[in-house]
């Protein structure tokens, strides 16, 4: 059997590529839309890609499924559980909880997953020239290593009312089914830490069924449903704004992509011409550069592995936008935005020093600095972290404003006083900064240390609930 574990660390999501070394053939499960990477892989291995399937329809990236399939003509198995309107809208081979597909001599059993997604499946894996017993199940989005898929995402990011508390149900009696499931079997999910697919996941990329039953904390509820459901629904970080855009495309026809796209770099002339039209300008450089000298108007989202879910949160998927990168970022970014559909870009430029268009600068306070600021009245601290984090522990006299719906909440921010903003280490301070900036507010300093320094020198937090 020839197995491979896919990571991509920007987005912490897996994908797998399983395959018969006897038969030549292989299956990828909850591909990448890059798909150069499973035929790099088939080829080196002397396997031909026959199947492709996924888990669930999919929230936080645009699966590569379908790409796959046009570059390599395999068959698409996915999901026909859940309901119809929870059924993918384009030709595929339909999935029911109990069917097998087969791979050479290797098979996979659906098991019906409900709860993340009511169409969710898992893959039961059986290697049956070494045996007859389960060896792995790859869970997408249901069980994580320490954590369990958030049921609120369809009513938080997709609009649809009342979905969460059924949802969390569901996976009440799906984690009971999946623990009948032997302990040895090992467990491979579809996210690692930093996913916001679940609020606590682990870093270790794989597990078991045993371990997951005496370690994750889904496990230790027994009969009490209640209990359960509370705890699954409680303090989920903000589902970015693009996952919505996500669960349409990967449900509808779209346009395929099955090469990485090349950008041009712009002349000085065509970058102007569309930069006083209006075009968005992201600059991905590094945030105390950017702070040192930025176009007006421009969104700071360092490349860095946050850069896609940053750009997801704030990009119009309709608008064309242009990057501020090195030519040699350029693979790499497109290979970022292509995994979650951003597609719509113009171009980029290099440096902004010879546009001859004036720049801006921000501010850098200094945690000495900092201090000053605090309990003056015509100073509004801002912390841009998320409502659980600013729940946990925050700066007092801090307000509240999520980086991410900021753009929606400018009315909190006073165009008057001294605004002063942090996050945790300063990446997201950086963000807010140029949104702020962005809106043509004056008076914007930012604390970079942010909470990681303030609590580091021993300075005190509160606890309560955020604005």
């Amino acid at each position: 059997m020839f197995f491979q574990h896919v990571y991509d660390k920007t987005l912490a999501q897996a994908s797998y590529v399983i395959g018969c070394q006897v038969k030549g053939e292989a299956i990828v499960i909850d591909a990448k839309r890059d798909i150069d990477t499973y035929l790099d892989i088939a080829k080196q291995n002397n396997l031909k890609i026959t199947n492709i399937a996924e888990t669930h329809i999919h929230a936080d990236f645009l699966a590569g499924s379908r790409e796959l399939a046009e570059a390599t003509g395999a068959q698409l198995y996915l999901s026909d559980e859940g309901g119809m309107e929870w059924q993918y809208r384009f030709p595929h081979i339909g999935l029911h909880h109990g069917e097998v597909i087969k791979i050479g001599n290797l098979s996979l059993e659906v098991l019906h997953t409900p709860g993340h997604t009511p169409e969710s499946i898992s893959f039961i894996l059986t290697d049956n020239p070494a045996t007859d017993k389960p060896v792995m199940v790859f869970t997408g989005d249901f069980v994580f290593v320490g954590d369990i898929g958030r049921p609120d995402l369809l009513e938080k990011a997709a609009g649809m009312s009342g979905t969460q508390e059924k949802g969390a149900k569901q996976m009440f009696q799906s984690i009971k089914r999946f623990g009948e499931l032997p302990s040895y079997v090992q467990l491979w999910p579809g996210h690692g830490a930093g996913s916001a697919c679940g609020k606590s996941l682990g870093a270790v990329p794989s597990s078991t069924v045993g371990y997951e039953k005496i370690r994750n904390w889904a496990f230790q509820f027994d009969d009490d449903q209640e209990g359960f459901v509370s705890y699954l629904l409680e303090d989920q970080p903000e589902p970015p704004t693009y996952f919505a855009t996500m669960k349409r495309l990967n449900k509808e026809t779209r346009p395929l992509l099955v090469e990485i796209p090349q950008h041009p770099k712009l002349t000085n002339a065509k970058f102007k011409s569309a930069y006083q039209n209006g075009i968005a300008v992201i600059d991905t450089r590094n945030k105390s550069d950017f702070g040192k000298g930025f176009l007006p108007g421009s969104l700071n989202i360092q490349d860095n592995n946050s850069f896609a879910t940053w750009a997801g949160w704030l990009l119009n998927y309709q608008e064309q936008f242009v990057l501020v990168a090195k030519e040699a970022q350029m693979e790499e970014l497109t290979r970022k935005l292509m995994r979650i559909g951003l597609d719509n870009m113009y171009g980029f430029i290099e440096n902004v020093d010879d546009l001859g268009i004036e720049l801006r600068q921000s501010e850098i306070l200094t945690i000495e600095e900092f201090k000053t600021y605090l309990g003056q009245e015509q100073v509004q601290v801002v912390d841009v972290r998320g409502e659980s984090e600013f729940k946990n522990g925050h700066i007092q006299g801090a307000e509240h404003v999520f980086v991410g719906t900021m753009e929606k909440n400018l009315h909190k921010i006073s165009k008057d006083k001294q605004v002063v903003i942090h996050c945790q280490s300063g990446d997201r301070a950086a963000i807010a900064n140029s949104i702020l900036q962005k809106h043509d507010f004056k008076h914007v300093k930012t604390f970079s240390g942010g909470m990681k320094e303030w609590i580091e020198k021993d300075n005190p937090v509160v606890k309560n609930k955020a604005n």
